[in-house]
């Protein structure tokens, strides 16, 4: 172990170098920052095991920083590790810099996650390490054998989501998992006592967990609390370190400015205090304070040295592995590489006529089978949303026995979110999650970190309209779809659509909706299913071949020749249009029908391309289940859109089909008084 004293300067050059880019940005959070660092010094100069060659190593361990606001810490300790310069560190939180005010995920540099809203990295470290406990159940502790570190802050306790993923690590035993809480007591505009009276400890402690309580500043307390979290076997662990925030900060007067809300959100000098003070209090050069002090970087460069040869050594058990297990070796590849095996989609039979979350389950049951890398998740509810489909050919993931593929989150949607964002996150597993198109309204935050992440997890949404019926307004969805389609709309920072929206008209759409899916390696992808059953649309050959219009976002049903009217939906609502259609071509109106599963892939395809199903000029009648918005932007001025505006009813879906004007015969009604404008 390296010396007490050389640890604590390290600790107090994290501490000026996170201050200090604070104040230069003249923005940003210090004090957590100057708390945390001896925790984050120990870890990643002592603990953390990775590849200094090789930062996408699949063995290497994880650590997930849950509250981004102190990406002063990280970034700093990785300028230690090598991975920022000091230049970095200077242009914190400015234009087009490697290091934005929250950390954005990027391998290459040792940041494994973006930190949004308080809550989700450190249930991202969840999903990661049961990422981890299924490929060591596959491939075996020689390749698969690391450790996921989690850092939460008072914040993250405190957040809901919080609850969530603890009784899942719990329940599932993830002794893999070892979670860093800084416990300073200070919030940013209060202090924790006077908000949260909860006995911490006690809680994960009946949660399963292993809990130990330091001070959280002491090199040796810290050593040894990771040291018995390593060696335990059952449990995850909680280390509850008591830190002090804004450790080491002075004012003018060298008066001590440490455990101050005012140092949580804002430069030193703000606070009141005085960072020449603190900085010279900390060992540094108040006239040059971005510099790595030179025994630090030999600490450093020791620990380089140190990780080389325990990757060589890992790297020599892999090859080794290999050569015993050549089949289990190309599986690893591939799985890592985010190559899927060949799947016949034409091959999947479909009952006709089903409800589209029924064809979903016949994929499901064929994924199960065929993508061995593939985890499926519902939040209580897989014999409804037909998640059980995949469930059928597996079981559930227990403590003890990862050898299952199925995830049982119970009736938690976002902590099941998340935790499928740090299954994708780790890498070498495909992550996919059902419940109810309503309850999406509890995941909107973990779909745009997945957005962000250009992470590539499947949700699953089914009871997609007011058809649920009986069931009343509380579970029927009416806003939810322009709500989950906004993502289409918003560019990632590759420049596409921020996530793949689909909602199938039929069975046939249904296998070709999960074909984009599995075949999305770039973004979310969001699938919309029906609970009723949907007459299948007509075919002039093959309706699977048809069907693979829906690839480029929308596509021609069916259509007259010159027609007068251009009829657009979604899901239910496209075989609705064609019932319409067939009174409307009782009077001699010529009809074209589109299906439209995702306008915001239509609208990626060539002017050529969209033009050719949607004419410029032609009349045009949308009709939809959700707000009249999710079609406007096609219909435009050239027509109208008979959409659901209001909440809905309690009632057989039949009966609100006919109340409500989702039937042929008001298609008929719309149409004609279109045409007579």
């Amino acid at each position: 172990m390296n010396d007490i004293k050389l640890m604590n300067r390290a600790a107090d050059n994290i501490r000026i170098l996170a201050a200090s880019m604070v104040e230069k940005a003249k923005s940003g959070h210090p004090g957590g920052a100057m708390g945390g660092a001896d925790f984050v010094n120990v870890l990643f100069s002592e603990f953390l095991i990775y590849d200094p060659e090789n930062p996408l190593w699949e063995g290497r361990d994880r650590f997930f920083l849950d509250p981004g606001h102190m990406s002063p810490m990280l970034y700093s300790v990785l300028a230690l590790a090598g991975k920022f310069t000091i230049e970095e560190l200077m242009q914190f939180r400015q234009w087009g810099s490697a290091t934005p005010g929250h950390p954005e995920v990027n391998f290459q540099r040792g940041i494994e996650n973006s930190s949004g809203p308080l809550g989700q990295g450190h249930t991202y470290a969840v999903g990661a390490a049961i990422a981890a406990k299924f490929l060591q159940a596959r491939l075996g502790k020689e390749v698969m054998n690391q450790t996921i570190y989690a850092y939460i802050s008072d914040g993250g306790i405190q957040e809901e989501i919080s609850q969530g993923s603890g009784r899942v690590a719990g329940t599932l035993g993830l002794d893999n998992l070892i979670m860093f809480y800084d416990a300073n007591n200070i919030q940013l505009s209060t202090t924790v006592e006077e908000v949260d009276s909860e006995n911490v400890a006690m809680k994960y402690e009946a949660w399963g967990w292993k809990v130990l309580t330091i001070d959280g500043n002491d090199v040796a307390q810290i050593r040894q609390a990771l040291a018995e979290a390593i060696a335990e076997d059952k449990r995850p662990t909680l280390i509850i370190g008591h830190t002090i925030m804004g450790k080491g900060a002075r004012g003018a007067d060298d008066a001590s400015y440490e455990n101050k809300v005012s140092t949580h959100g804002q430069p030193l000098s703000a606070a009141g205090a005085s960072i020449e003070e603190t900085i010279r209090n900390l060992g540094g050069d108040p006239s040059n304070p971005f510099v790595i002090f030179p025994e630090v970087a030999q600490l450093y460069a020791n620990r380089k040295e140190e990780l080389k040869t325990i990757s060589a050594e890992k790297k020599a058990v892999k090859e080794a592995w290999a050569k015993m297990h050549p089949d289990l070796a190309v599986k690893m590849e591939n799985w890592f590489a985010g190559k899927l095996p060949a799947i016949d989609w034409a091959a999947i039979e479909q009952k006709a006529n089903q409800s589209t979350r029924a064809a979903s389950a016949k994929v499901l049951g064929v994924l199960a089978e065929n993508v061995e890398n593939m985890i499926c998740a519902s939040a209580d509810l897989s014999n409804s949303d037909k998640t059980d489909g995949f469930l059928k050919k597996t079981h559930a993931l227990k403590k003890g026995d990862f050898s299952g593929a199925f995830f049982q989150a119970g009736v938690a949607e976002l902590t099941m979110a998340c935790i499928c964002i740090g299954m994708t996150l780790h890498g070498g597993v495909i992550a996919a999650c059902g419940t109810f198109f309503v309850f999406s309204d509890y995941m909107k935050p973990a779909l745009r970190m997945a957005a962000l992440m250009q992470l590539p997890v499947k949700f699953i949404w089914t009871h997609d309209a007011f058809r649920v019926g009986e069931d009343g307004p509380t579970h029927q969805p009416i806003e939810q779809e322009a709500q989950v389609r906004l993502l289409e709309k918003v560019k990632n920072h590759k420049g596409k659509n921020a996530m793949l929206v689909l909602r199938p008209a039929d069975v046939f759409e249904t296998t070709v909706a999960w074909k984009m899916a599995m075949e999305n390696k770039s973004t979310p992808t969001g699938l919309i299913f029906s609970r009723q059953n949907i007459m299948d649309l007509p075919a002039a050959t093959d309706r699977y071949q048809e069907a693979l219009g829906a690839e480029k976002g929308a596509y021609i049903v069916n259509e007259d020749t010159n027609a007068d009217v251009t009829l657009v939906a979604s899901g239910s609502e496209v075989s609705t249009l064609v019932d319409g259609a067939a009174l409307l071509r009782k009077e001699g109106i010529k009809v074209r029908i589109v299906s439209v599963p995702s306008e915001g892939l239509f609208r990626s395809q060539s002017k050529e391309y969209q033009d050719s199903v949607i004419a410029p000029g032609s009349k045009l009648f949308g009709l939809t289940a959700g707000l009249s918005v999710n079609l406007e932007g096609l219909v435009g001025s050239n027509g109208k859109v008979w959409g659901m505006n209001s909440f809905g009813y309690s009632a057989p879906y039949k009966v609100l089909d006919e109340k409500l004007g989702f039937n042929a015969e008001n298609v008929y009604r719309q149409v004609k008084e279109l045409l007579a404008e």
